[in-house]
């Protein structure tokens, strides 16, 4: 229940120490799970102090076991091992701390922790984190290659020696972390985001020189495994541990067997690189000259026609026909053009002979009124009326007269 303080009213820290140690004895005995971090065994005590600490979140908690319990299990429990411990939390009221003294611990077994990864992996899977399509190719030649590994450890000598005896130039941005324990997954996740951020990193590669099953345990965090799968950056995992497949390398861009072969695979070898740019130097000088030995023996093939030995023997086989045909064309142009002149004339004549100015020159006369009616009855005109007579050379007026 809350308690009824105020400024005016508080209570003294050893009675809040007591309510909080009151409150934590109601919880009971629990079963616990984590990972020993530190371990301390004094010798002549009869208590043993470890700090247990949960691998998915950075809490830990210390514990107190009898000896005796503890030595039960004959040097199967050590720092960085998971166990069961079932224990009571415990409330240091002079320290204000919290402990759980543990009556019993148990190891989680191999099988447990397979059991354990093969969810984790299956319900990953089914969120599509293994998928192919998501999987990036790496470069061709990196420019600067992100290594996390271990210090001074005999994956970072692999990697970083088969590297530059494959390409000298290669660079490399080192984050040395632990790679095993209650820390390594935090710093792993770190380096790793570190070096994605990283605007002149190409890959980055994760190694460790193999292991156990229990040492590979964080190279199949969930948190690692997510982390790895966020990267824009393309991911080499290269663990070197072949009977158990830790779930980086399920995330990884790319899987190598052992550091050396992350190397091999990451970097190209300069010298296969020359050799191969000399043999497609060869080739392509083969291809160029078969072609051009192709296009020759086709140009002599053309040259040697007869349409090329005699390019004018077309035109003067053609020359004897285009001359016919134009005379040809010519005297049927001029036998069209003297038909249409003797019916022209024809048509002339028959016009001339037809019209009124012939009437006329043969001595008719054409009487016109003074509105240039034309005068067709003796009855159309009066008496004294002026008319106007057109002939063939002209015209003069008239006077009628009964």
């Amino acid at each position: 229940m809350a308690l009824n303080t105020s400024a005016e009213a508080p209570i003294p820290v050893g009675e809040v120490s007591r309510l909080i140690g009151g409150w934590i004895d109601r919880l009971g005995a629990v079963w616990v799970e984590g990972q020993i971090t530190q371990l301390s065994r004094r010798p002549g005590a009869g208590v043993v102090f470890l700090t247990l600490r949960d691998p998915s979140h950075d809490i830990s908690l210390s514990v107190t076991c009898r000896r005796a319990a503890f030595d039960a299990f004959d040097g199967a429990v050590g720092e960085g091992a998971r166990v069961v411990v079932h224990a009571r939390p415990e409330w240091y009221a002079p320290r204000g701390q919290l402990s759980l003294r543990a009556v019993e611990i148990r190891p989680i077994g191999v099988g447990d922790l397979l059991l354990r990864l093969e969810q984790l992996k299956k319900r990953l899977a089914g969120e599509g984190l293994f998928a192919t399509e998501r999987k990036r190719p790496l470069p061709f030649l990196p420019q600067l290659i992100g290594l996390v590994c271990g210090r001074a450890s005999a994956a970072e000598r692999d990697v970083l020696e088969n590297a530059r005896l494959r390409w000298p130039a290669v660079r490399f941005e080192v984050r040395n972390v632990p790679v095993q324990g209650a820390y390594a997954v935090p710093q792993v996740i770190e380096a790793v985001q570190g070096l994605d951020a990283h605007p002149e990193v190409d890959v980055i590669i994760v190694a460790r020189g193999g292991g156990s099953v229990e040492d590979l345990l964080p190279f199949s965090d969930e948190r690692l495994v997510r982390a790895v799968a966020e990267c824009r950056t393309p991911v080499v995992s290269a663990i070197g541990h072949e009977p158990d497949t830790p779930l980086l390398d399920l995330v990884a861009d790319l899987r190598a067997s052992t550091p050396t072969d992350a190397a091999k695979r990451v970097v190209p070898d300069v010298g296969e690189e020359l050799t191969r740019v000399e043999q497609l130097r060869h080739r392509s000088l083969r291809v160029m000259r078969g072609l051009l030995d192709r296009e020759e023996r086709g140009l002599v093939a053309a040259m040697s026609r007869p349409s090329m030995a005699r390019p004018l023997l077309m035109v003067e086989e053609r020359e004897e026909q285009v001359a016919a045909l134009l005379e040809r064309s010519r005297r049927h142009l001029r036998h069209r053009l003297d038909r249409a002149d003797d019916e022209l004339e024809h048509t002339r004549a028959r016009v001339v002979a037809l019209s009124p100015a012939a009437t006329l020159q043969r001595g008719y006369a054409v009487l016109q009124r003074e509105d240039g009616g034309v005068v067709r009855a003796a009855g159309e005109v009066a008496d004294e009326e002026k008319l106007r007579a057109r002939v063939a050379d002209g015209e003069f007026t008239v006077r009628v007269t009964r």
